[in-house]
């Protein structure tokens, strides 16, 4: 596109370069528009493997591309990294992080979500680790595989348990891929790398306060056969179990504290901060309360997308999923509306087609479901394999995945299991001697008593 055409097309801008903005980006590659797509971060992630990172199946080249690179040759389309912090709906301006305003005719809102501690961002969110991001996963990975190093070095049989303790609160998919995975990284990846500790006694707690797992969506069935492969492989699932606060090392329930080293909080999403700074009604999580075409109610020039929005089909009661199939459908979808705007013809509700969910819980263990069909054990597993690969956005990707997977299936090996960030062999030591003096403060109170 020249110079000068770009200046006189629509000008549409997408907030977030994750699976709603970038399927909106594509389809409009040959469209007389000009596109200015902005993110935080220079890369896609593909969330729905993030706690392959978080467990060290995976590296993190593995799942993110850098977003230039999917649009490169899209020449209609450019790539600001940045952070939309705020939008004036009436004069049509995006404001980014270091004042400059940006213009726009359409735009689109697919900022994605963030960890929802439910009002308690300030305590629990100080104590529990999130995963909504790479470096949210790379924490973790760390965190776990820190308790393991300091296990390894601690004398007191108590302070060792604690630091093999590791509480995963929320029983949704995430919950379950991340108990699974936890689990059999203890059990068969580290079974063999340590000396004085037996990494398969480490202790994996899933907290779920529903009566079953999966309940979003998948059948009791399903359920019940994802509760009784974490189970095999060694995981404690407590159902009807609410969490009533998180200190430091502790998950405190209602009739029992539970001691852990590290706690995992896989329990709720919600929409990104800008959306509370839009004049546009929210649900309870934060969530942009989107009309039957995702865009904003009295703003048909501005869309919600994917995990940002809420969206309610016609006849249902419940809004869709934040996963991803419905983010690549809303975006393709916005394009095509945005399109027909542009040539003033009228426009059809959003319909989206389910094609299926699924969760895996481990090396040929997963629950699959599409319609009437219902899968578990290693076929739901080859399923999952196949579709999420699929999904990822380059074949280079594609081709690490796969061999990745083939080879830690084969051998139970993980070679992302790697310690990283500036001087870890500190927080090594204060996780120890956190463990430690638990430990030697829970005696004295012992013997205080008993005098």
């Amino acid at each position: 596109m020249s110079v000068a055409a770009a200046k006189s097309a629509p000008h549409i801008v997408v907030i977030g370069g994750g699976f709603g903005g970038l399927a909106l980006c594509r389809p409009l590659k040959r469209s007389p528009v000009a596109i200015t797509l902005i993110d935080r971060a220079n890369y896609h992630l593909f969330q729905p493997l993030l706690y392959q990172v978080a467990m060290a199946g995976l590296s993190p080249a593995d799942i993110a591309i850098p977003i230039r690179a999917v649009l490169r040759r899209q020449h209609n389309a450019r790539v600001i990294m940045a952070e939309a912090v705020g939008v004036d709906l009436e004069r049509r301006e995006l404001k980014l992080h270091d004042g400059e305003l940006l213009a726009y005719d359409y735009l689109v809102l697919a900022a994605g979500a963030s960890t929802n501690f439910f009002g308690k961002e300030d305590s629990w969110g100080a104590h529990a680790l999130g995963m909504k991001s790479l470096e949210d996963a790379l924490e973790m990975r760390r965190r776990v595989l820190i308790a393991f190093e300091a296990a390894e070095r601690e004398p007191d049989e108590a302070a060792r348990r604690r630091l093999l303790s590791f509480v995963v609160i929320g029983g949704g998919p995430t919950g379950v891929e991340v108990a699974g995975a936890l689990s059999e990284l203890s059990r068969f990846v580290l079974a063999d790398d340590f000396r004085t500790i037996h990494p398969s006694d480490a202790r994996v707690i899933l907290i779920e306060a529903a009566s079953r797992l999966l309940s979003g969506g998948f059948s009791e069935e399903s359920s019940h056969k994802a509760h009784a492969q974490l189970v095999e492989l060694g995981v404690e699932v407590r159902l009807n179990t609410r969490v009533e606060d998180i200190s430091e090392g502790r998950v405190h329930l209602k009739d029992e504290t539970v001691e852990a080293s590290t706690v995992l909080w896989t329990a709720g999403v919600q929409g990104r901060s800008l959306a509370r700074r839009l004049e546009t009604p929210l649900d309870r999580s934060g969530r942009i309360v989107v009309e039957q075409d995702c865009s904003l109610p009295g703003h048909p020039e501005v869309f919600a997308i994917g995990d940002i929005a809420r969206f309610v089909p016609i006849g249902q009661e419940d809004p869709l999923p934040g996963v991803a199939p419905v983010a690549m459908q809303q975006g393709r979808y916005v394009a095509r509306a945005i399109q027909r705007r542009i040539q003033r013809h009228a426009i059809e509700p959003f319909r989206y087609v389910d094609k299926g969910i699924m969760a895996t819980i481990g090396r040929s263990r997963a629950v699959a479901q599409s319609g009437k069909l219902e899968l578990s054990g290693f076929l739901a597993w080859l399923m999952w394999l196949v579709v999420h690969i699929w999904f990822l956005i380059t074949f280079r990707n594609r081709l690490l995945v796969l061999f990745g997977w083939f080879y830690n299936y084969l051998l139970y090996a993980r070679g992302a299991r790697l310690i990283t960030g500036e001087r870890s062999w500190r927080s090594l030591s204060s996780l120890a001697d956190e463990a430690a003096g638990r430990v030697h403060s829970e005696r004295a109170d012992t013997a205080h008593s008993q005098h």
